[in-house]
């Protein structure tokens, strides 16, 4: 028993000592983080914000709990992107606050991910981590000399008549679809084409000569070589051959939209050269043929109350899109009711286009009222296609005036992109217009409902004539502000987005042609007044009920 006792007690002292020999480990600080602000601007946690200011990086980082900037494990702190952890650490204002100051400064429309990673760091132990997106803000210095503001639109659009002067198929003169389309012609922004090459000569751009030779073979191609269906080209076409290139697999035919904007066109260029030399008399007779040969009555499809879209030798009527309002087509319309050989009766209008009412909107959008369309107005090329030459500033019908119509839409998409519901970055006063355009990996038709953050330079720039202070905010932000990299060899590129940052580099007829069309009318009214003088035409409005 004593011997039980003896032991118990040797084991009891053995376990004390060991006990009081282990080393003993201090309390580790628990730190969580109050705050971060980089250059004066507060990130959240899981947070994405733009806007920061660029150059040398700042970064303020209040803690909970005192902090030792200099036992920091940079691993455990990082801007990434190209700061990394290639920064130093400083003391803040009081024991709590670190101050990371980059080593070097940072480009504009840069984004980082600013972290703080769990674990030992700073003398003491970070127990919740912290992560967020931010961006820098673009550079506010401005890219080109201060112009006047007419010198400006001047520039704007001579640089962007370069698309269809310079970047014209070689063979047949015709715009090319987009950039980079190789033999890819588009009938419609062909038509824009011939009227921007118009201002091109008013402007001096162009010599009467060399506008006349370009247009003239176009002209020429257009009759002699390019595929028609009953009159009505195709949507694309080979730049060489003439043959239609399928838009999709069943549009492989004649497409009356696009038909209707080359007409536009052909019809202005007719007005413009009709009392001139007799080269220029010759090319004016080839378009008046075109012009007749056009069976607006066929696209009807056996007689109907509207007008269709599509007519294929090989699939007939499968596209089976009636053209009905308000979109951009009004044109078709107005032509189909002006054409001398293949006329329309007015319950084509009535009942196909304007759904005997159905067109009208009458609801207040941004404290505008909207005469007629979807909700917001859609796309802004609604108020651009239709409106290069057919004048909107004393048309009316029934249904409205198309002046309020079209500078109501284009109203609301400016107020739409201040006010800015999305919140993206970039969206202002200064920087506004949704409309059809590349996107990033791919195209859309952007507008008030369907808003994915991209703005289109065509947008505000052609809605000059409605929207001209607005607009010309918005020409002198792209131009002076972001020219660095939105303007190049054809004008503005086609598309923008400060939120992702994203800008592209493509150029599209269709938007580039309403560009230089637009601001004209907008200072001269010139293929207004074209358009709208041919005798065609004024037949074609009145026998439809318009006033203009």
């Amino acid at each position: 028993m004593r011997k039980l006792s003896f032991l118990l007690a040797i084991i009891i002292i053995v376990a004390s000592c060991g006990k009081n020999n282990e080393p003993v480990v201090p309390d580790v600080t628990s730190l969580s983080v109050v705050s971060v602000q980089i250059n004066g601007s507060s990130l959240t946690n899981n947070g994405n914000f733009h806007g920061v200011a660029g150059g040398v990086q700042v970064a303020k980082i209040v803690f909970n709990n005192t902090v030792d900037p200099s036992s920091i494990v940079t691993s455990g702190l990082s801007f990434g992107g190209t700061i990394g952890s290639n920064y130093k650490a400083t003391q803040g204002d009081n024991k709590q606050t670190i101050v990371l100051t980059s080593t070097a400064s940072v480009a504009p429309l840069t984004s980082f991910t600013f972290s703080i990673n769990t674990g030992v760091n700073l003398g003491g132990k970070i127990v919740t981590g912290f992560s967020s997106q931010y961006m820098t803000a673009i550079d506010s210095t401005a890219k080109f000399p201060t112009l006047s503001d007419n010198d400006l639109l001047t520039l704007i659009q001579q640089k962007t008549l370069s698309y269809f002067t310079d970047y014209a198929h070689p063979v047949s003169g015709m715009a090319r679809e987009r950039l980079g389309s190789g033999e890819t012609v588009t009938t419609g922004g062909s038509g824009f084409g011939l009227m921007a090459m118009l201002v091109g000569i008013e402007r001096g751009f162009l010599t009467r000569s060399d506008g006349f030779s370009r247009i003239n073979k176009v002209v020429n191609f257009l009759n002699t070589q390019a595929d028609k269906f009953h009159g009505a080209f195709p949507h694309w076409m080979n730049g060489t051959t003439g043959k239609v290139i399928p838009f999709s697999t069943k549009d492989d035919g004649g497409d009356l939209v696009e038909t209707a904007f080359m007409m536009q066109g052909l019809l202005s260029v007719r007005e413009y050269f009709k009392n001139g030399n007799s080269s220029e008399q010759a090319m004016c007779d080839t378009i008046q043929k075109l012009w007749q040969n056009v069976e607006w009555d066929w696209y009807r499809q056996n007689g109907q109350n509207v007008l269709y879209w599509h007519w294929s030798p090989d699939y007939g009527w499968a596209m089976n899109m009636p053209i009905a309002g308000y979109n951009e087509a009004l044109i078709v319309y107005i032509l189909a009711a002006a054409s001398p050989t293949h006329s329309i009766p007015k319950e084509v209008y009535t009942n196909g286009w304007a759904k005997n009412g159905g067109i009208t909107n009458g609801k207040t959008f941004e404290g505008t009222i909207l005469p007629l369309g979807s909700d917001y107005g859609g796309p802004l090329f609604f108020t651009h296609y239709s409106f290069l030459g057919l004048d909107p500033r004393n048309l009316r019908d029934q249904y409205a005036s198309y002046w309020q119509q079209n500078t109501a839409h284009a109203k609301i998409n400016n107020m739409y992109c201040i006010r800015n519901p999305g919140g993206y970055y970039g969206y202002s006063a200064d920087s506004w217009g949704l409309t059809a355009s590349d996107i990033p990996n791919g195209y859309s038709a952007s507008s008030p409902i369907n808003d994915l953050g991209v703005i289109a330079p065509t947008a505000a720039l052609s809605s000059m004539p409605y929207t001209p202070n607005e607009s010309l905010r918005a020409a002198r932000f792209f131009y002076y502000m972001l020219g660095d990299k939105l303007w190049s060899n054809y004008g503005f590129y086609d598309a923008f987005s400060l939120n992702t940052p994203w800008f592209s580099n493509s150029y599209l007829a269709i938007d580039e042609g309403p560009i230089v069309v637009m601001i004209e009318n907008y200072r001269t009214q010139l293929l207004w007044h074209l358009f709208m003088q041919n005798s065609d035409i004024q037949q074609g409005l009145t026998k439809l009920g318009f006033t203009y």
